[in-house]
C-alpha cells in the first residue's frame, strides 16, 4: 500500500498528491498537523520528519536533501515511465524547478501563513506553529507579514505573470502535457489560494485556464 504523509496546504505536498491522481495510483492520505510530526517519524524510523513522505510497502521515500526531487522521481521511475521528468527537456526543467521552489514559493507562502497560522483553533498547536515560523523567519514575522500583504501579493503577482507569459503559447509549461514544474506550479498556486486567502489575480487568464486543466488532468 502506498501511503502519502501529507500537510494538506503544503505547496510541496500538493503536487505529489494530485500527480499520484492524475496517474491513477492508489493512495492513502495520512495528514499530518503541522505541530506533530510524530506519524513521519515513526515511519521513517527516525530518519525523517518533513512532508510530504512516501512509505510503498514499508520502504519509506522522502528528501536526501533541501533541493532534491526524490519523491517525484520516485513517482516518475515507478508509476510515470518519465512523463514528470521527460529526458528532452533535461536541463531547462530543473532551472524552473529551481526557481520555482526557491524564490515563487518564497514569494507566496508568506502571504498564506499570515492567514493560516491564526486559523488553527486549538490553541498549544497555534503556539507551537507560531513558535517554529518565529525560530525561522524572526520575532513578529506574521504581524510583519499581514502588514504587508499587498507587497507580498504584487511578489507573487509577478513570478505568476511569468507562468501566464509561457502558457499563452503552449497548454503546458513544456508542450502538451504537464511536467513536473506543471504540478509544482499548480501545488504553489494551491497553497497561495488556500481557503482564498489570496486569489491569482483574474487578468492571468491563461494561467487560470491552465489550472483549470491541471485540476482535471489523467495521463
Amino acid at each position: 500500500m502506498l501511503t502519502l504523509f501529507d500537510l494538506p496546504h503544503s505547496p510541496f505536498c500538493l503536487p505529489i498528491k494530485r500527480a499520484l491522481e492524475a496517474l491513477k495510483v492508489p493512495f492513502h492520505v495520512e495528514d499530518v498537523p503541522n505541530w506533530d510530526r510524530r506519524k513521519v517519524i515513526e515511519a521513517s524510523g527516525g530518519a525523517y520528519y518533513g512532508v510530504p513522505m512516501l512509505t510503498d510497502d514499508g520502504r519509506a521515500i522522502y528528501e536526501s536533501a533541501p533541493d532534491s526531487q526524490d519523491i517525484a522521481g520516485y513517482i516518475d521511475k515507478t508509476f510515470a515511465g518519465g512523463k514528470l521528468f521527460p529526458k528532452e527537456f533535461d536541463g531547462l526543467h530543473d532551472i524552473v524547478i529551481r526557481y520555482l521552489e526557491n524564490e515563487v514559493e518564497d514569494a507566496t507562502f508568506r502571504a498564506t501563513d499570515a492567514h493560516y497560522v491564526n486559523s488553527i483553533s486549538d490553541p498549544v498547536a497555534r503556539i507551537m506553529v507560531l513558535r517554529h515560523k518565529e525560530r525561522k523567519f524572526g520575532r513578529g514575522c506574521l504581524e510583519q507579514w499581514k502588514a504587508n500583504l499587498a507587497e507580498l501579493r504584487a511578489g507573487a503577482r509577478s513570478h505568476f505573470a511569468r507562468f501566464d507569459a509561457m502558457l499563452q503559447h503552449k497548454p503546458y509549461l513544456f508542450g502538451d502535457r504537464p511536467v513536473y514544474a506543471d504540478f509544482l506550479l499548480w501545488g504553489i498556486v494551491g497553497n497561495y489560494t488556500w481557503q482564498h486567502w489570496n486569489e491569482v489575480p483574474a487578468d492571468l487568464k491563461a494561467l487560470q485556464e491552465w489550472r483549470t486543466r491541471m485540476d482535471a488532468f489523467v495521463f
